[in-house]
């Protein structure tokens, strides 16, 4: 399999699927919304061409309140970067804060020296460049800091943002754009009943299960809502929370189109009602609003879900632990436990009208069926117990290199979860097909056949992927529950020519 192959591109000679009617959504799809909400923001844009970022802390308003954040040029939330495929990307890092950063471009293909490893970390007052071409297909990325032990509270105290990439074939696809293209960074954030966000874990469950918060963010805010025209809308969500895995759900399982997910664009659209999105993973989805009424309120939410086999805290029973899927977290927790529901955004149809969309049947006409290429050749067994997050045993060391692997050369992997704890397993160096699972769900998403970069294992699963690596140089392979990942779950590959 050569790698225009493996990775494929957005094509052209698409196939009109004209949406002849709107969806029929009635009242089972109108939420409640009991608390008062905060509008939507938009987010920040800058262009990865010539651009500094300055890593620093800052304050935000948070509900009535204002806390400490911590973003990029000021900004809560960072900015968006556009980039255009073909580009070259030269992008300064500043750091002002009081400890080692270094950023990640989650997604891209880059060349070792432009893929934030930890240990090209710079101190307080340090400064590196970045430079790189863009190569990646269109599609949703995003940037985050990968300090070694640092990732975690970095991430969740505001540094992390939306990364675009984009190509004139797709602009040619005709999907919705400007104010009907809403581009969403959701967390999830432990607020209590204060309004400072603080990064606080306890030993014993945060470090197990992750930092997972009581209140949802969208775009840096708490209790968010947006109006909507009863029109089309095109969705670009990525998961940027600490450990959170969200169910998405629109109000009663209002239907959705998927488009794409980490690598860009699938070879056609898929119809849902519900897609499990982990830490790390993006979407990129249409809603029709057409057939809603002036005034609806319509909720994106995290719908409630059961991880079976999953460790859960039982409720109030401090330093005890049970089996199944949900329960309250009782351990000096304080957040949702894993799999509640969670409201993420609200949605207030109003009485304007959106423009005509014309969905293609195929997005990524080169993009090719997968199967499984045979033989194993490496496995990663992911196991957490007492207190430890391993990869084949081992915890992270920053001079070891656990695995080398040929550039050019299509592998097989497997990654196996024989333990009690999902891991959303995330591969550097660029983008990958996912080509069987077995146990727990049995069977790849629909929304994950096209290109990814990160893959949730859930407790019971054995995932294959074929994997292939453009640059040589020292990447990694780690959970993206960032706790997991900043106590040790995480190793080093090589690629050599």
């Amino acid at each position: 399999m050569d790698r225009k192959a493996f990775i494929g591109l957005v094509g052209a000679g698409f196939i009109g699927r004209g949406w002849s009617a709107a969806p029929d959504l009635g009242a089972a799809w109108i939420s409640a919304s009991p608390r008062a909400r905060t509008p939507l923001p938009r987010l920040p844009e800058v262009s990865g061409a010539d651009l500094t970022l300055t890593a620093a802390p800052t304050t935000a308003s948070v509900r009535d309140g204002t806390s400490e954040v911590w973003t990029y040029n000021g900004d809560y939330p960072s900015p968006l970067i556009r980039l255009s495929r073909g580009e070259r990307a030269r992008i300064r890092l500043v750091n002002r804060l009081d400890e080692e950063t270094i950023v990640h471009w989650h997604g891209l293909d880059v060349p070792e020296a432009a893929d934030g490893h930890p240990r090209f970390a710079i101190g307080p007052g340090g400064e590196y460049a970045y430079d790189f071409t863009v190569t990646d297909a269109p599609g949703l990325y995003w940037y985050h800091p990968h300090t070694h032990g640092r990732t975690a509270p970095q991430t969740y105290m505001g540094m992390a943002g939306l990364l675009v990439v984009e190509d004139e074939a797709e602009a040619e696809l005709g999907l919705p754009s400007g104010e009907f293209e809403l581009d969403l960074v959701l967390q999830d954030k432990r607020l209590g009943s204060g309004t400072e966000i603080r990064y606080a874990p306890a030993m014993g469950p945060d470090r197990m299960f992750g930092y997972l918060g009581d209140v949802a963010f969208a775009n840096g805010v708490a209790d968010a809502s947006v109006e909507v025209a009863r029109g089309v809308y095109r969705l670009r969500i990525v998961n940027g929370s600490n450990a959170r895995i969200f169910e998405l759900a629109l109000g009663d399982d209002m239907p959705f189109t998927v488009l794409g997910a980490d690598g860009g664009f699938l070879s056609g659209p898929v119809d849902l009602r519900r897609l499990t999105l982990a830490t790390g993973e993006r979407a990129d989805l249409l809603v029709d609003f057409r057939g809603a009424n002036p005034g609806d309120s319509i909720m994106l939410r995290s719908a409630e879900f059961e991880i079976p086999g999953m460790m859960m805290p039982m409720s109030g029973m401090q330093g005890r632990m049970g089996r199944g899927g949900r329960g309250g977290m009782g351990m000096g927790g304080g957040g949702v436990p894993q799999g509640e529901a969670l409201d993420l955004l609200e949605f207030v149809v109003t009485a304007d009208e959106g423009p005509e969309v014309r969905l293609p049947a195929r997005l990524n006409a080169s993009l090719e069926p997968v199967t499984d290429l045979g033989t194993v050749d490496r496995t990663f067994r992911f196991d957490s117990r007492m207190m430890q997050h391993t990869i084949n045993g081992r915890s992270f060391a920053m001079d070891r290199i656990d695995e080398q692997v040929q550039a050019g050369r299509t592998e097989v992997w497997e990654f196996a979860n024989d333990g009690a704890f999902p891991h959303p397993v995330h591969v550097h160096g660029g983008q990958h097909r996912i080509l069987s699972r077995e146990g727990g769900r049995g069977g790849v998403m629909p929304w994950e056949r096209g290109l990814k970069d990160t893959a949730l294992l859930l407790p019971g699963e054995r995932i294959r992927m074929a994997v292939e690596f453009t640059y040589t140089g020292i990447f990694l392979l780690h959970c993206h529950n960032l706790e997991h990942e900043d106590a040790g779950m995480m190793s080093n590959f090589e690629v050599v020519d």
